[in-house]
């Protein structure tokens, strides 16, 4: 083959700036410096407003003192406490009501998510219309209603709705008894822990069994006897006991007990109710995911009804469900400030609500609230990412 064929069979050679690699570079150099300059620009502006209204910066106020009262805290508070603990009741009230919300929502969801796909006609209509009404209603309409319609209508203290286990319901809130365990009760918190510890090796033991032989083991049996097995032997040997403060009407209000605010109730029932639509929808998608052969081959094994979902489809579902449910628990966490509507003292309320206006750090106030929610979906999104992991199909 002679030169000039070699020659007429490269590829032309393309310029310097027509060459896509890198066209694609520069493009990227210069979106990145606008975007940097962007944010100098952004600083030096806030600084320079600062300056001139004569507004300092800095996180110094995390201990000045508060000198306001929080009408819901599960830590010791006082006027005298300090505004870095003002953040830490916020926190934990949040992170209270997210726990408590995304248990209650997954099993109020799932159970009308798989009543969706019910044979029985009233039970799958009942949950569709469930789904459709509380879905097309606005969050923070469905907590005003819980609160000033429901949970505010309630009678008086002295005429308090008696309920079961020495519990009252009223306007100012749910009472119920508080509790109390005594000093030896820490070791039956570590036989809990022990037996948890025992439990997750068990089912990890079970698992490696059923592949290498196909014999199924009891786990969920054996888990419950090692559970109150461990506990209540250790309960037994330290002598731990709990007794019970029940709330006890006295001239004005309860007196003992543990209290529930109405600003709480609300919050965690609007949110339960709300996400768990959502969550519903989620199941309902990721059970119909699953293939008809994989019910039909249940049947042919003889399975019944609740073995065959449990077994069988919602095993398999799951690997579709995992990533909309993680979105579902990330907007009820974030949701959860919509509480500063009805007056729960959450983080919003709490930090960037109070703390703000009495200190007029602004910027500090919200960038540590944006910060705590970045925290909140990092660490849900991890957990739910490796669950996902786990329950994923491997394939052979």
């Amino acid at each position: 083959m002679t030169t000039r064929e070699l020659g007429h069979n490269a590829a032309p050679r393309v310029s310097f700036f027509n060459d896509p690699v890198i066209r694609g570079i520069i493009y990227q150099v210069v979106v990145v410096a606008i975007l940097v300059g962007f944010i100098f620009w952004i600083i030096g502006n806030t600084a320079a407003n600062l300056a001139a209204q004569n507004k300092t910066t800095g996180f110094d106020f995390l201990w000045k003192t508060a000198g306001f009262d929080i009408s819901f805290t599960l830590l010791p508070w006082s006027r005298g406490s300090y505004y870095w603990e003002a953040f830490l009741v916020g926190l934990i009230n949040t992170l209270l009501v997210a726990f408590i919300g995304i248990i209650f929502a997954t099993i109020l969801g799932f159970t009308i998510g798989i009543a969706r796909l019910s044979s029985n006609f009233i039970i799958s209509s009942l949950a569709t219309v469930y789904v459709e009404l509380i879905r097309n209603i606005p969050l923070l309409l469905q907590l005003f209603f819980w609160y000033f319609a429901v949970l505010k209508a309630m009678p008086a203290v002295r005429n308090s709705i008696a309920l079961p286990l020495d519990s009252f319901i009223n306007q100012r809130g749910i009472f119920v008894p508080r509790p109390i365990p005594d000093d030896q009760f820490g070791f039956v918190w570590i036989g809990l822990a022990l037996a948890i510890a025992a439990v997750v090796f068990l089912r990890q033991w079970a698992k490696k069994r059923l592949e290498a032989t196909g014999q199924r083991f009891p786990v969920f049996l054996t888990s419950v006897v090692i559970l109150l097995g461990v506990t209540g032997l250790l309960w037994f040997i330290s002598g731990a006991s709990v007794t019970f403060e029940p709330p006890v009407l006295e001239r004005f209000n309860f007196k003992g007990g543990l209290a529930l605010p109405p600003e709480f109730a609300a919050l965690v029932f609007g949110l339960t109710i709300y996400t768990a639509a959502f969550i519903a929808e989620t199941v309902r998608g990721g059970i119909q995911s699953v293939s008809r052969g994989q019910t039909e081959a249940a049947q042919s094994l003889g399975l019944k009804d609740n073995d065959r979902l449990r077994l069988v489809i919602v095993p398999q579902a799951m690997r579709v469900i995992v990533p909309p449910l993680t979105s579902q628990y990330l907007n009820l966490t974030k949701n959860s400030s919509l509480g500063a509507a009805i007056g729960y003292p959450e983080l919003v309320n709490v930090f960037a609500g109070t703390s703000l206006n009495q200190t007029g750090r602004a910027i500090e106030c919200i960038a540590i609230t944006m910060l705590v929610y970045l925290c909140f979906s990092l660490i849900t999104s991890a957990i739910m990412n490796w669950y996902n992991a786990r329950v994923k199909l491997v394939e052979r």
